[in-house]
C-alpha cells in the first residue's frame, strides 16, 4: 500500500491475508454498490461486510480487508 499512496492514490483497498475468491467478488461488488450510493469509503466497506457476512458468515472470508489513507 505505501507504493501506491507514494505513487499518488488517495487510498487503496488491501487485504491482510488471502481470501477465497467467490467472497471477495461479492464484497467488491456490494463495495462499489455502497460507495456509488455515498462518498464515504469507510462506510461503504462496512456496509459490504455486513452484506458479505450474510452470505459468507466466516470473518476469514470478508474480514482482511481494510482501507489504507484517505477515506
Amino acid at each position: 500500500s505505501r507504493a501506491f499512496l507514494g505513487a499518488g492514490a488517495a487510498s487503496v483497498m488491501v487485504s491482510l491475508w488471502s481470501v477465497p475468491d467467490a467472497p471477495t467478488a461479492k464484497l467488491m461488488i456490494n463495495f462499489y454498490e455502497a460507495w456509488s450510493q455515498t462518498e464515504d469509503k469507510g462506510q461503504a466497506l462496512r456496509q459490504a461486510m455486513l452484506a458479505t457476512l450474510a452470505e459468507h458468515p466466516n470473518p476469514k472470508n470478508w474480514a482482511a480487508f481494510t482501507l489504507v489513507g484517505a477515506m
